[in-house]
């Protein structure tokens, strides 16, 4: 990695006041685009730039803009996603905490682009030091000018307003958001009509990520042309890496798209933990498939993971050594997503909650070999059957564990007890 770009004035511990971060050439993105572009040039330079969405899903961002339909009578909104509920993810919440200005500049920019005036700004309910830098950076924005009316002399309104969040993972799928800022219970909405045409209030909306967002000034600032050069042409820029697990330094990693799993674990993350061998990695948090120990030269961008048999999503790196049990890691990460369904849709309702009881059977010790086509089953039945995507995220890791690692559920099985060696017997007091 040459140049850290989101996170080049990170380590200053007065970045989040709005002083230093102009001093460090903070707004002049805005300055120069309500001067010299038009709204519709600078969704051309988001699409040019090949900037995709680094909220999970990988979306072209300026494609996404550009949906918003130009003629409609009704107000637009932008809604920033800063609802990072996910296990394994944490990038959003340092950009948040320790560099507001950038995102809150990526707002403005994007709300220019699309012809919002009113944007809000919606932020994981436990995030409360992330929420107290970012009110203090909008409040800091309209007394410099740069939120309000008349911004900057441009004649261009916007009004920013953040919501917290409930704390719960639907909170963070874009129409789940769009629910709870609209004072209901989050579920999701059934698409079409997607948001770029009825979303907040019915009214043509753009959901964005963090970490997306942080990106456009830089865009404005140094060209299209610029960004697409950095890593792969697909999957153009850097992407903030979370890493954990079993490494020697944990935390977050902003790398040039492309970088292989491997550097970044054995490099950046200084190996595996005591010096231990690799077991496996989910590399885009916990809802996309695993990569065994043997799949780590893959490339992190979107494309060369999804080659691999897995998803980049947000690029939430969990590392597991080979003391991990396997059906051990399946049962936990399902009870989290069993919480954390919404229970609209009954595959996912009773399809997590199915998982669970299957698991925990055979993690006891008191699963039988059916037990192991009745997950599989479960996991057909519940993929892609759904209105969001939680119970494919439900399902992924379950399906992935089996398929890499189905000796290990068989003696779990057969043996009645985990086939680990280090692993007590008994199960109540065992810890990992």
């Amino acid at each position: 990695m040459a140049e850290r770009i989101l996170f080049k004035h990170i380590d200053n511990p007065k970045q989040y006041q709005v002083e230093t971060y102009v001093q460090n050439g903070g707004y002049s993105a805005l300055k120069l685009a309500l001067k010299e572009i038009k709204p519709a040039e600078l969704i051309e330079m988001v699409k040019k730039s090949g900037l995709r969405g680094r909220g999970g899903a990988g979306f072209p961002t300026g494609l996404k803009w550009s949906f918003v339909p130009k003629d409609s009578p009704k107000p637009k909104y932008l809604c920033v996603n800063a609802d990072e509920s996910e296990p394994g993810t944490f990038k959003d919440r340092q950009l948040m905490e320790y560099d507001p200005h950038q995102v809150l500049e990526g707002v403005i920019l994007s709300s220019y682009a699309i012809g919002c005036h009113h944007a809000y700004f919606y932020i994981r309910g436990e995030f409360g030091f992330g929420y107290k830098r970012m009110a203090q950076a909008v409040e800091e924005a309209y007394q410099k000018g740069y939120l309000g009316k008349n911004i900057l002399g441009s004649g261009f309104d916007l009004d920013v307003t953040i919501v917290r969040g409930g704390g719960a993972y639907i909170c963070g799928e874009e129409t789940g958001l769009i629910e709870s800022l609209e004072g209901k219970r989050a579920m999701p909405r059934v698409k079409p009509p997607f948001p770029a045409v009825s979303g907040l209030y019915n009214c043509p909306t753009v959901v964005n990520n963090v970490e997306t967002l942080a990106c456009v000034p830089h865009i404005v600032n140094r060209g299209a042309e610029w960004f697409a050069s950095i890593g792969p042409a697909k999957s153009p820029g850097t992407k903030i890496v979370c890493l954990s697990g079993h490494v020697n330094k944990p935390g977050n990693y902003e790398l040039e798209m492309g970088t292989p799993l491997r550097e970044l674990i054995y490099t950046h993350g200084g190996g595996i933990l005591g010096g231990r061998r690799l077991k496996a990695a989910i590399p885009g948090g916990s809802s996309v498939p695993i990569l065994t120990g043997k799949q780590i030269d893959v490339k992190l961008d979107f494309d060369s993971v999804a080659a691999a048999g897995s998803l980049l999503g947000c690029a939430a790196v969990i590392v597991m050594d080979e003391r991990t049990c396997m059906v051990w890691m399946a049962e936990r990460l399902s009870e989290f997503y069993e919480h954390e369904s919404c229970g609209k849709c009954t595959p996912c309702r009773e399809g997590t909650f199915w998982l669970v009881e299957i698991l925990s059977r055979i993690e006891e010790g008191r699963g039988t070999m059916r037990d192991l086509d009745l997950l599989l089953n479960i996991c057909d039945n519940i993929s892609f059957k759904t209105v969001c995507a939680l119970a494919d995220g439900a399902a992924a890791p379950v399906v992935s564990a089996i398929q890499h690692f189905k000796d290990e559920f068989v003696a779990h099985i057969e043996e009645k007890r985990c086939p680990l060696p280090h692993r007590a017997f008994d199960f109540d007091g065992f810890v990992n």
